[in-house]
């Protein structure tokens, strides 16, 4: 199979800790419709990035994630990472 590449929007709230948190990714259909989700998904929380990542599903194989944009707080994808192995 062929490499393929995802685009996400992410949206980041607060737990009730105060900590940042990730919300739920977002798939979407191209950079600009991930830029769009994550400006929206930005208003109900503290912040969004929208990002792009390419590979093959079948492999596990990645490249490291591209940001398009980002919007209020937000980890940076480096800590997103760390945080999940």
């Amino acid at each position: 199979m062929s490499a393929i590449t995802y685009y996400v929007a992410l949206p980041f709230t607060r737990s009730e800790d105060g900590d940042m948190v990730a919300g739920i990714p977002h798939e979407c259909s191209s950079p600009l419709n991930a830029i769009h989700a994550a400006r929206r998904l930005a208003s109900s929380g503290v912040g969004a990035i929208a990002f792009s990542r390419s590979g093959d599903p079948q492999t596990g194989e990645f490249t490291d994630a591209i940001v398009l944009h980002t919007f209020g707080q937000t980890l940076s994808l480096d800590d997103l990472v760390d945080a999940h192995g």
